[in-house]
């Protein structure tokens, strides 16, 4: 071959594989900087006060993870509706959102199905001494953690310290002195409501009627774990719940169709004397504005006489999606909402209790909320609705039993011998 062509060709060869490592490179370049910033989508219920404080804390994450975008993206109000929604897309093995809020009464279900992430590797046990027993019993399972708590409720009562200071009553420490104040009050201020709950039937029915019956010393676990519904105590303390609408008639009957919102709602507008509410209410009650602001006390429930004060263990954690796209860093933005500091804000901007015992010696937060120091008692004793993976078989038949007795449709102990053959059933599933 003449040299020129020779050359040419040389030439045209060099060109090509410049051209080749000018486009691998170009394409390399892409991936990577596509690679450099990924987006994480977080999967949560509506917050109290309005989306900007959650806003704030994860436009500062971003900051301090340039490498990380987070995308949240907010669930209907209705936990049965958030739980739905989290059932169908993970039975599918989505990997469309990383992180999830969970329920307390979810952890199991989620994590025995096979859906989340273990989190042992950034929860270790040194880290979990300083939270509240009851919401790391909750997210562990089988010995590994499977969520990391982010904030604890627990049920409380609030009353209108003025209405109480006005008539001379003092805070009811039973179920009964609570009747009896209500009953006096209501005669003597017009329209207004004597006590309001949440007794609609769904998640929040089973725990008010839990709390009932626990201070009745009653409740549908033994002591040696097996399940019992059927005892005297419970039946007593459903016909009191039933009585409070229809003989007492100190709780209004739209109380069998109320959520925490809508008694908020009523008793932050002064139409009520006393209040059993979670504990996030009680920020709002005092935003300017309020007509009640300045007029609110909150203290632990109360009991029937002979026996102790329980609430019912709430909360919400944050897990990881086992089909997340970004594990590490859907993990980085669940260590940083549940840290001390986000803890703390959330309590002071948000209302939402800490689940670390350690805030609760924290002299910034006692200022701003100094009666949060009562409530380090209440939950470190608030108690768990049955722990097991089929707990949501098994309220889905407490809700519509303990609708029925509070309503008359059935007396206490048809629902509740309803529940204790329903649920002997289920639970023989969890025997195979």
């Amino acid at each position: 071959m003449p040299r020129k062509p020779r050359k040419r060709l040389l030439k045209l060869a060099s060109l090509l594989f410049l051209l080749a490592v000018a486009l691998t490179s170009c394409q390399t370049e892409k991936r990577e900087a596509t690679e450099e910033t990924v987006t994480i989508v977080f999967k949560h219920g509506k917050l109290a006060g309005g989306p900007e404080a959650l806003r704030a804390i994860l436009a500062r994450f971003e900051a301090e993870n340039p490498d990380i975008k987070v995308k949240d993206e907010v669930l209907p109000a209705s936990t049965d509706e958030q739980h739905q929604f989290y059932v169908i897309n993970l039975e599918a093995g989505s990997p469309e959102f990383d992180v999830l809020s969970m329920d307390v009464i979810w952890v199991e279900e989620f994590a025995r199905a096979g859906w989340l992430r273990p989190l042992d590797g950034i929860f270790p046990p040194e880290e979990r001494e300083d939270f509240f027993a009851g919401p790391i019993s909750a997210v562990t399972y089988q010995g590994s953690v499977y969520a990391i708590p982010w904030y604890i409720d627990a049920g409380l009562l609030y009353y209108r310290k003025d209405l109480l200071e006005k008539y001379s009553m003092p805070v009811p420490r039973t179920w009964q002195e609570l009747v009896s104040t209500a009953k006096l009050i209501m005669e003597k201020e017009k329209d207004i409501y004597g006590f309001i709950w949440q007794g609609k039937q769904y998640e929040g029915l089973v725990c008010n009627v839990m709390e009932y019956m626990w201070s009745r010393g009653g409740g549908l676990i033994d002591e040696d774990g097996r399940f019992n519904a059927l005892k005297k105590e419970n039946i007593e303390a459903l016909q009191f719940i039933y009585d409070l609408i229809h003989t007492y008639r100190v709780s209004p009957p739209l109380v069998t169709t109320a959520m925490e919102e809508t008694t908020r709602h009523i008793f932050g507008s002064g139409r009520a004397i006393f209040m059993r509410n979670w504990p996030y209410a009680w920020k709002i009650f005092e935003r300017e504005g309020s007509a009640v602001k300045g007029k609110v006390g909150v203290t632990v429930l109360p009991a029937f006489e002979g026996y102790s004060s329980a609430a019912t263990l709430g909360g919400w954690q944050l897990g990881v999606n086992r089909y997340s796209p970004h594990p590490e860093a859907a993990e980085r933005l669940v260590r940083y909402l549940t840290s001390y500091e986000v803890q703390k804000e959330m309590s002071i901007k948000m209302g939402y209790r800490p689940p670390r015992r350690s805030l609760y010696e924290d002299e910034e937060l006692r200022r701003a909320q100094p009666f949060i120091v009562e409530l380090y008692p209440v939950f470190e004793r608030a108690r768990p609705r049955p722990e097991t993976p089929y707990y949501m078989m098994i309220t889905q038949v407490l809700q519509p039993e303990f609708s029925a007795a509070i309503t008359g449709l059935k007396s206490p102990e048809e629902a509740l011998r309803s529940i204790q053959r329903q649920v002997e059933y289920i639970l023989k599933l969890e025997e195979r």
